[in-house]
Order: C-alpha cells, then sequence, then structure tokens
C-alpha cells in the first residue's frame, strides 16, 4: 500500500527544508518566475535558478542575506512567518572549491582532477560583477575564437588569480591556444586533450585588497582542423551581476534557427542581426547561459 506524503503543516514542523519549501510553493500556485517577481516587488534579489536550487535540494540559503530574503519568500508563499527558516539549522560545512567546480559538466570527475592542479582557493573570494563572451564563427561554419572580459572584486585580502576552463565536445581536436592576455598573465596551466579540457591560472599584477577590483581580458584561440561551431554556453557555480554573451556569424556562414538558453529557466528562438545574436543575464546563477544553433541543410 502507498505511504501518503506529508502534509503541508507537517513538513513545516520537521522539515526537511526543500520538501516544504517544494510543497508550500505547489500550495501556492505561483511559478518561480512569479515568486522571483513578488520578491524582486518586496526588495529580495533572487534568481529562478536559485529558488529551483533551493526546493531540489542542490543548495539552501545561507548567507546572511539570502536568510533574511526568506522572511520575504515566507510571507509571499503565505506560511508562518519563521517555519521555512527555522528549518535551516545551523550552516553546513561547505565543501571545497575544487569540488565543486565541476558541478556544471557531464563528467564532474575529470573536471575536478583537472583543477586540483592549480589554485583555486579565492574563487569564492571574487565576487563576478562583469563577464562578456564574444564567439567568432567563421565562414566554414567551424568555431574560429573565444574571447573573454571579467570583472571581478575581491572580498577578502589576497585573491591574485582566475581560473579559466574550457572543454571541447570533441575530444580529437586540438586545444586552443591562449592569446590576448590583459590584465594578467599566464600561470600553471593542464591540457588534458583526451578529455577536451584546458584549464589555465590567470594571474592578476598583484594580490587585491578587500573591496578591490580586477578587469582581466583574454582570448582562445582553435587551430587547425577546427570543431564545427553548434553551441556556446557559460557556466556558473556561483552568482554574476552581469553576463553579456555575442555570438557572432560570418556573413557566409549563417544559422537557420538560433536558440538562447538559461539552464534552469528559458529557451527562446532568437533570429541573428547583421550577423550576431546576443543575450543579457542579470543577477544569474548558479546555472548554465548560452546559445545553440541550427545550420541549413547542405
Amino acid at each position: 500500500m502507498a505511504v501518503p506524503s506529508p502534509d503541508l503543516g507537517t513538513l513545516l514542523r520537521v522539515g526537511p527544508f526543500d520538501a516544504a519549501l517544494r510543497a508550500a510553493i505547489r500550495a501556492r500556485g505561483l511559478s518561480l518566475d512569479r515568486l522571483r517577481e513578488h520578491l524582486h516587488a518586496r526588495g529580495v534579489s533572487v534568481t529562478t535558478a536559485t529558488l529551483s536550487y533551493w526546493q531540489s535540494g542542490r543548495s539552501r540559503p545561507e548567507r546572511r542575506d539570502s536568510v533574511r530574503g526568506l522572511g520575504q519568500l515566507e510571507a509571499v508563499l503565505e506560511v508562518p512567518a519563521g517555519s521555512l527558516v527555522s528549518l535551516l539549522g545551523p550552516p553546513r560545512v561547505r565543501r571545497s572549491a575544487p569540488a565543486e567546480i565541476g558541478r556544471f559538466w557531464p563528467d564532474e570527475r575529470r573536471i575536478d582532477a583537472a583543477v586540483s592542479d592549480v589554485d583555486t582557493r579565492w574563487d569564492e573570494r571574487l565576487t563576478r560583477l562583469s563577464q562578456h563572451d564574444v564567439v567568432l564563427v567563421g565562414p566554414g561554419r567551424e568555431e574560429l575564437e573565444f574571447r573573454s572580459r571579467q570583472v571581478l572584486r575581491a572580498e577578502a585580502d589576497g585573491p591574485d588569480r582566475w581560473v579559466v576552463i574550457l572543454h571541447l565536445d570533441e575530444h580529437d581536436r586540438p586545444l586552443p591556444e591562449l592569446r590576448g592576455l590583459r590584465g594578467c598573465h599566464a600561470g600553471r596551466s593542464v591540457h588534458r586533450p583526451e578529455d577536451g579540457l584546458l584549464v589555465v591560472e590567470l594571474l592578476f599584477a598583484r594580490p587585491l585588497l578587500r573591496g578591490e577590483t580586477v578587469l582581466t581580458e583574454h582570448t582562445l584561440v582553435n587551430r587547425a582542423p577546427h570543431p564545427v561551431a553548434t553551441n556556446y554556453e557559460r557556466k556558473f557555480r556561483l552568482p554574476v551581476r552581469e553576463y553579456v554573451l555575442e555570438i557572432r556569424f560570418s556573413p557566409e556562414a549563417l544559422p537557420a534557427v538560433c536558440r538562447r538558453f538559461a539552464e534552469p529557466g528559458e529557451c527562446t528562438e532568437v533570429v541573428p542581426e547583421s550577423g550576431a545574436v546576443h543575450g543579457v543575464a542579470l543577477n544569474f546563477g548558479p546555472g548554465r547561459y548560452g546559445f545553440e544553433w541550427d545550420w541549413p541543410a547542405s
């Protein structure tokens, strides 16, 4: 005989937190997008991705501002004040940064193994203020290069590097070359062509003091034989204030269909204008954001 699921009242008393939040959202009948809008109107900035992770148990509110925002979420969901907050209990011990970095890749273990050879200790002490990626696609539908510009802010004294991870879907292709460095220089790198992985430390001119910002730029240039371009995405383990992604196609090779996606969240068909598409995400992450496209039949 099937065992009935606990009702909302029971879950709000005994938890667990994610199950209680899921039940409260279901009872209120609001989508995650509508919840985000209600919270924004109350002065709480939270993404649909974050709400999704909270209700799935993948993460939970732990920072002080997140816990305060949870109090507003209780009001929106019309549950007793403090009922969800009380289910959080003491803060959980965070896993080390390397153990979390691979979470959005198909094979997390390979990513974790690669980044274990570089220094990622400052990753969580750098706030992603702005990230701008430009992908160039050539006349033969090939991936030519990826340009990236990021603005980071130190939340503690000491951060001196940013770690770049690139994964090629086709593992028989040569790994790209790092060029066009500005505001940084290359440190240690890990090349694993058999896994399609390149990991590089971008070292700042000096360690940052708390509150200082740094602007870095770099370009990854593919080598022949170039892979066929069908998609590009940026994975965010931690939130970014502003993310801009441009895909620039050669006039001789325009896609038949192009879609912008944010996981979790959206998938929208877009039409290239002047041979390019772009997307802007604000206060995004954790999650994946990118474009995918189909080429016309030959």
